[in-house]
């Protein structure tokens, strides 16, 4: 089973790598694209991992051995301290079905739970249906609020929620 790390600025180039990966792999799971984030310079991606401290955001790789496998990112609401939101959540199509997920959404739902955040909000895109089947699994239930899909307007986004206790 792959070990979770946080992303930290160690580890930036990993974290470019499976990042550009993802959006290669699952494009339309993602509100950016390969070609917007492929531009960015190394101190963009160094400054996301600053970002990502653990403090009011956090990210974690989900490494096999010395390859990133999956990634997940959360950060804290700026105006509801009690929610958070999961974004960038990915899996390599080699380790999909094999608990990597849970283990991502656990490592997020840890590090809310001991801020005090009571519920996990994220935006899932209308077709990716494994997705959505693993987040209802997992005790996400749809909110009923939906949103354009900003890079293809023939989709659109769920919102789910679930409570970080439990």
């Amino acid at each position: 089973m792959p070990t979770l790390v946080p992303i930290t600025r160690e580890l930036v180039g990993i974290y470019k790598q499976v990042r550009l990966r993802a959006l290669q792999d699952s494009p339309s799971a993602f509100c950016s694209t390969y070609a917007r984030e492929s531009l960015l310079t190394d101190e963009d991606w160094l400054n996301r991992t600053l970002g990502l401290d653990g403090e009011k955001k956090i990210g974690f790789l989900a490494m096999d051995a010395e390859e990133a496998c999956g990634l997940v990112a959360c950060f804290r609401d700026e105006t509801d301290s009690s929610l958070a939101h999961v974004i960038s959540m990915w899996v390599a199509p080699s380790h999909r079905g094999t608990g990597v997920s849970a283990s991502l959404i656990d490592a997020v739902r840890g590090w809310a739970k001991s801020r005090g955040v009571a519920a996990l909000k994220l935006m899932v895109t209308s077709e990716n249906n494994r997705a959505i089947a693993f987040y209802e699994r997992y005790g996400f239930v749809k909110t009923g609020r939906t949103e354009p899909y900003p890079n293809d307007p023939a989709l659109f986004e769920f919102e789910m929620v679930r409570p970080t206790a439990s």
